[in-house]
């Protein structure tokens, strides 16, 4: 209900599809957003270049990306909320923070915030999304891991210390499957399906690969971390259940805590070889600065997710080249 009616030249530019949002007000009413859904593709730079310095050969293709979004205004804030699809097969999140800072008056340095203008004190605060995910990787049972990297130790195996390895590592049931971000460890998820197969032999499958992620600083007996109990991980799992959609649970406003994911997961539930659900947790931590005010440029937030062994090969292989539209070298 709070999403904006775009209009074209201002939040998508080029090639433009506008959707409109058919929906309900209170009063049960229909209510039509126009063109609150914007469908565009755009260059992306560089798809992959490889130069052949022995033939004198430079082959590169250039990257296009079909754009699917939509901005909402909640408050003083606006998210855009973006979906990428590149002609890799990698699939992009992305949402875009901007707006309005929330704001008080102030005269003296701030401790939960920070001075952004005469007596204006800009709080310190988070901006947290949740994303179900229904994974049907080449069907519905499916697998999800673990994936971190290890440095070998010294030894026969790894004389010169520079040897390292990826240890995937199966999440089997629900409990093992709430799981917090690692980047020094390069940890993703994966999910698989154990019974198709790339031409290697390997189990097809998507990974999801963490952004910009944050935890949250409020005590675990805050009243927002008893009503939004599924901040407390990054990653939770759970095998599909048709009612089992928002995770908060369905009526976050009037519950006084523990519904949701905290609740469903509670039973512990298998998730080998099943129709699982990925919910990925991902925070925008904000401490604002004076160039935040009075309007704030836009912060990024997401995830990825890449094939990993879903094609035999680069898909992007068959991607024409793009003719120059001015000379690559100069005199």
């Amino acid at each position: 209900m709070l999403a904006n009616s775009l209009t074209n030249g201002c939040d998508c530019l080029g090639e433009i599809r506008y959707f409109d949002a058919v929906l309900t007000d209170s009063r049960g009413e229909v209510a039509v957003t126009k063109n609150a859904v914007c469908l565009h593709e755009e260059d992306f730079g560089v798809l992959w270049k490889h130069t052949d310095w022995r033939r004198d050969q430079v082959d590169v293709r250039r990257s296009r990306r079909l754009v699917l979004s939509f901005f909402t205004t909640v408050d003083n804030y606006e998210y855009g909320f973006y979906w990428y699809f590149y002609q890799d097969g990698t699939i992009q999140y992305e949402v875009k923070l901007t707006g309005i800072l929330l704001a008080a008056a102030l005269a003296d340095q701030p401790k939960y915030g920070t001075l952004v203008a005469p007596e204006v004190n800009a709080l310190n605060h988070q901006h947290f999304f949740a994303m179900r995910l229904d994974f049907d990787i080449d069907g519905c049972e499916n697998q999800v891991y673990e994936v971190n990297s290890q440095a070998e130790p010294l030894g026969p195996e790894n004389p010169y210390g520079n040897g390292w390895y990826a240890a995937s590592t199966l999440l089997a049931t629900e409990k093992a499957a709430q799981r917090q971000i690692d980047p020094l460890g390069g940890r993703y998820w994966k999910v698989v399906n154990p019974q198709k197969h790339n031409r290697l032999g390997q189990a097809v499958g998507f990974k999801l690969m963490p952004g910009d992620n944050i935890r949250p600083f409020a005590h675990p007996e805050a009243p927002i971390m008893q009503r939004a109990g599924f901040l407390a991980q990054h990653l939770w799992v759970t095998p599909y259940h048709p009612d089992e959609n928002f995770p908060a649970g369905p009526y976050p406003n009037q519950h006084p805590g523990g519904e949701g994911l905290p609740k469903w997961t509670a039973g512990d539930r298998s998730l080998d070889n099943t129709d699982i659900v990925l919910w990925y947790v991902f925070g925008h931590h904000h401490i604002p600065r004076p160039e935040d005010w009075p309007v704030m440029p836009t912060a990024y937030s997401g995830f990825t997710l890449k094939p990993v062994g879903f094609f035999d090969q680069n898909p992007a292989l068959d991607v024409p080249p793009s003719a120059p539209k001015s000379a690559c070298h100069g005199a």
